[in-house]
């Protein structure tokens, strides 16, 4: 799974006109599952993007969660995240979880980000979004972690 994070100020997404998720102060997560997901991997995701300290305490350093300062996070699906671009000028996609398995990552992430206390407005899987957001700082990372382990700790 693929989970890229913004620290923002505001953040929505709306699928033909209409308004699917916002939040104020907390991160937009950008969310790609990828094959082989597994509860684990994704469960570590969400507690490692509920905890991970990228808000300012009062000395302006990066030492609070989303958690912390009662932010929300509006996940986002976005198979995107998985392209390969290292040959040729067209993407592919091909490490990206099929629709169905990616389906079931995405939600598999809000729901363990929910059990995290955090409230998680969502875009719409599969559909064409508008994301719009003020990024704070900016401030924006990424987390990697595949179905053997290997990445974000």
């Amino acid at each position: 799974m693929i989970v890229l994070i913004q620290r923002v100020a505001e953040a929505s997404v709306s699928v033909e006109g209409r308004v699917t998720g916002a939040v104020g102060r907390g991160l937009l997560a950008l969310v790609c599952g990828e094959p082989g997901d597994t509860p684990a991997v994704i469960g570590k995701l969400a507690r490692k993007t509920a905890r991970l300290r990228i808000f300012e305490d009062e000395a302006g350093r990066m030492n609070r969660s989303v958690v912390d300062v009662g932010g929300d996070v509006l996940c986002v699906s976005q198979f995107t995240l998985a392209a390969d671009t290292m040959s040729g000028n067209r993407p592919s996609f091909s490490r990206a979880a099929p629709p169905e398995e990616g389906l079931a990552a995405f939600n598999a992430f809000v729901t363990a980000l929910r059990g995290e206390g955090l409230s998680c407005p969502t875009g719409e899987f599969g559909a064409h979004m508008r994301v719009s957001l003020v990024n704070d700082g900016p401030a924006t990372f990424s987390l990697h972690l595949r179905a053997d382990g290997a990445g974000a700790d």
